[in-house]
């Protein structure tokens, strides 16, 4: 089960535009000359444009990609993470598959809404 947050890259901004969404895929820490660095293992997600959309008001964000279009893993400190974050995918005119599960979500889909409207704290963020 991954969980998505909001990573912050950039506190002089404000909301999501000193934020990125990612999804996390492990946790672990590892010591160095004493001391203990928890981490996580991320996918960020890219912002579609530089607002908001104007019809809902939620970003639109999509998994971002390296190289040979894979996923880009990225290893942060724990202490980046701002909030948890939901992803609404963008569903198209397509009926889904009878046999999509909940956590193929986030590789069903290309697209998603940042839903800013799950607590009042993502509200503010998002």
């Amino acid at each position: 089960r991954n969980n998505c947050v909001f990573v912050n890259t950039d506190s002089s901004l404000p909301g999501m535009q000193g934020l990125e969404v990612a999804c996390i895929h492990a946790f672990f820490s590892f010591q160095y000359w004493g001391e203990v660095y928890p981490c996580i293992v991320i996918c960020l997600f890219n912002k579609i444009g530089n607002s908001a959309d104007k019809d809902t008001g939620m970003w639109v964000v999509h998994p971002g990609e390296g190289a040979n279009n894979t996923a880009e893993y990225v290893i942060i400190h724990i202490d980046a993470i701002y909030h948890a974050a939901h992803l609404i995918p963008m569903y198209g005119t397509e009926f889904l598959p009878p046999d999509l599960k909940f956590y193929h979500s986030y590789d069903a889909f290309h697209t998603y809404y940042v839903n800013k409207y799950t607590d009042n704290h993502a509200f503010e963020i998002a």
